[in-house]
């Protein structure tokens, strides 16, 4: 099912590919790929653009609007992998990332 978001990703893409590749992936190696994919022809940042919406799409449709963390390449995992508050352990005390 499209969404009112995809339709402004797919719009926007279709205007300036890089907008909406910043908008899917933020300040990625991803964005860098698709500027230089623009700048040497403008249908292969499209290409690309499209693509990643297309990921996008799917990680939406697997794991829920939300529920999923953009890894790069393309790749999107789950945000909540088990069950509630999975990487809680008792007496352990985690500052910043812990993966």
């Amino acid at each position: 099912m499209v969404k009112t978001s995809d339709v402004l990703l797919i719009l926007v893409a279709i205007l300036f590919p890089p907008a909406s590749v910043a908008f899917i992936t933020g300040c990625s190696c991803d964005l860098l790929i698709n500027i230089l994919l623009t700048i040497l022809g403008y249908f292969p940042g499209h290409i690309h653009a499209f693509w990643l919406i297309y990921k996008k799409m799917k990680a939406e449709e697997r794991y829920g609007r939300g529920g999923f963390l953009y890894t790069g390449n393309g790749q999107y995992a789950p945000l909540n992998q088990g069950g509630y508050n999975q990487g809680y352990v008792p007496g352990q005390v985690n500052y910043g990332a812990t993966n």
